[in-house]
């Protein structure tokens, strides 16, 4: 049977509060450490509910834009608010799941093989990708480059060519779930040392604790707001009649 008459979509309300608040942010020049008006005054100069603002900056949280500093406010990550499209994140939500499960089960095995059968040549890579990833944070950014070469390095050294294979094989969902991981706020130090402590299992050649370091390390990577987030959470109140007549706040 054709889809053709499936139902239409509705843009969230929400959705309609980040684009006034991505040209709040635009309009008034405002950069990372600034300050966003509390939910209460921007939902009472949009004209909705405090739920769609909330749900709206959960987006813009979700996504590494903005920090929520329980009691103390919103505040700026990034000097824009170019969050990606709501229908994206949800997708992103749907498979991450997997990817995270495909993760633990070849990545800790490949830690336990690299423990036993790494060269020289192998740890020196691994510590290369960790003295990168050291000088990405402490100039502010995530430390993404870093996170890929170390990984990358892991896998090399379990000298496995199968496992290899299918890590390449789903290199783009886990370059996916690295992202959502890295750009929760605190995490990439957070990274930083649990990978210290992957080499130092790796380079003692102790394989059982390699494994056991990895395991935490990609549990730790599954713990991202993404996946606690409810796309479809509009809360109730004055929104339902609100229209596109609100007015930026400003």
């Amino acid at each position: 049977m054709s889809d053709a008459l499936r139902p239409m979509g509705r843009t969230r309300l929400y959705e309609q509060v980040l684009d006034r608040l991505r040209a709040y942010v635009a309009e008034g020049g405002l950069r990372s450490g600034d300050r966003l008006p509390p939910e209460r005054e921007l939902a009472q100069r949009l004209g909705v509910s405090r739920a769609s603002v909330k749900q709206a900056i959960v987006v813009l949280e979700v996504q590494g834009l903005v920090e929520v500093r329980h009691g103390g406010g919103t505040y700026l990550v990034k000097d824009s608010l170019d969050a990606e499209p709501v229908e994206r994140l949800v997708e992103r939500k749907r498979r991450l799941p997997d990817v995270l499960e495909a993760r633990e089960a070849l990545e800790t095995k490949l830690a336990e093989l690299a423990a036993e059968r790494r060269t020289d040549e192998d740890l020196v890579a691994m510590r290369s990708a960790l003295d990168a990833m050291a000088k990405e944070i402490e100039a502010g950014e995530d430390g993404v480059e870093g996170d890929r070469l170390f990984h990358a390095a892991v896998t090399a050294a379990a000298h496995s060519a199968l496992l290899a294979e299918f890590m390449r094989s789903i290199a783009e969902q886990i370059a996916e779930s690295r992202n959502e991981s890295l750009r929760q706020v605190g995490r990439p130090a957070r990274s930083l040392a649990q990978h210290h402590a992957i080499l130092d299992a790796i380079e003692g050649g102790r394989g059982r604790v390699a494994a056991a370091a990895m395991r935490r390390h990609v549990r730790t990577v599954a713990k991202v707001r993404l996946l606690d987030w409810n796309p479809d959470d509009e809360g109730s109140g004055p929104d339902a009649s609100a229209g596109s007549g609100a007015a930026y706040p400003g």
